[in-house]
């Protein structure tokens, strides 16, 4: 049986220590959350991460927009956040609708409050191996390896699904602990055989199941980023019941990756509010 890579207790460890640094350093940190439209599960996660503000002392402000609001309308509010002394953090929840241009409205926000790590000016000093915000889950997943002693040095990593907010930032954050990366999509050939070489195996593609027994080699470590339903349950990426006995360590869905994430935007923009103080010294 594989070893639970238990997320929510991670996560939770993370934000004890997260609460006393704030309340010692006297800073009192803030995160605009910008969200479009009211789509459930955005509304849900949006929830969720200023629950987690109120438990570490970050302020948070939500700021809600029409589903119909234009780009434009849209940048109009991150400028205006942008321009707030009083916010250190800015979180734009996607995805966006539509008829709002995604990459013209990341780039809209300024890089230092860009606790998402997902501006082009961010996501060329990760790939640089000098990172600043790195995005949250796949930071948040390094951190969850780092605390079971996952080693990381010279293993074969094999990430599926190339997203800008996970796959590729996960494949340039393990090259940067040193690992052997392969990043694989829908039009890898022979997928199965790359898949059953890893020795550290992440999953963020989107379909429930997808990462069956089969594609797993023995003792592989495997990360499920996937977050999907099937017959009214949420599962991931992975088959969790026929990977486990094969796998040496797995992460549940839930309670695996997710928690990971909302407690790595708790840590920066805990950071942002520090390095914004000092004068943008980075």
């Amino acid at each position: 049986m594989a070893v639970i890579l238990d997320g929510k207790k991670t996560a939770d460890k993370l934000i004890e220590i997260l609460k006393e640094e704030i309340d010692e350093s006297g800073l009192y940190p803030r995160l605009a959350t910008v969200i479009v439209g009211s789509d459930e599960a955005s509304q849900m996660y949006i929830r969720m991460k200023h629950r987690a503000c109120e438990q570490v002392g970050i302020g948070s402000v939500g700021v809600e927009l029409k589903g119909d609001a234009t780009t434009g309308q849209v940048i109009q509010t991150v400028t205006r956040l942008n321009q707030d002394p009083d916010i250190n953090g800015i979180l734009i929840q996607l995805p966006l609708p539509a008829q709002v241009d995604t990459g013209r409205v990341i780039a809209g926000v300024n890089p230092e409050k860009d606790v998402d790590g997902f501006h082009p000016f961010n996501l060329g000093l990760l790939f640089s191996g000098k990172p600043r915000f790195a995005p949250c889950t796949p930071k948040g997943i390094m951190t969850l390896l780092a605390e079971y002693h996952i080693e990381l040095s010279g293993a074969r990593a094999v990430v599926i699904g190339r997203s800008i907010d996970v796959g590729r930032p996960m494949s340039a954050l393990l090259v940067n602990a040193d690992a052997t990366v392969t990043l694989c999509h829908s039009r890898t050939k022979n997928l199965a055989e790359e898949l059953s070489r890893a020795d550290i195996l992440v999953s963020a593609i989107g379909k429930a199941h997808f990462i069956t027994g089969e594609l797993v080699r023995h003792g592989a470590v495997v990360v499920d980023v996937g977050i999907n339903t099937l017959n009214g349950r949420l599962v991931g990426d992975v088959d969790f019941s026929a990977v486990k006995d094969i796998a040496s360590a797995i992460t549940p869905v839930p309670g695996g990756v997710g928690p990971m994430t909302i407690a790595t935007l708790m840590g920066n923009t805990y950071r942002a509010a520090g390095v914004q103080l000092c004068n943008n010294a980075w």
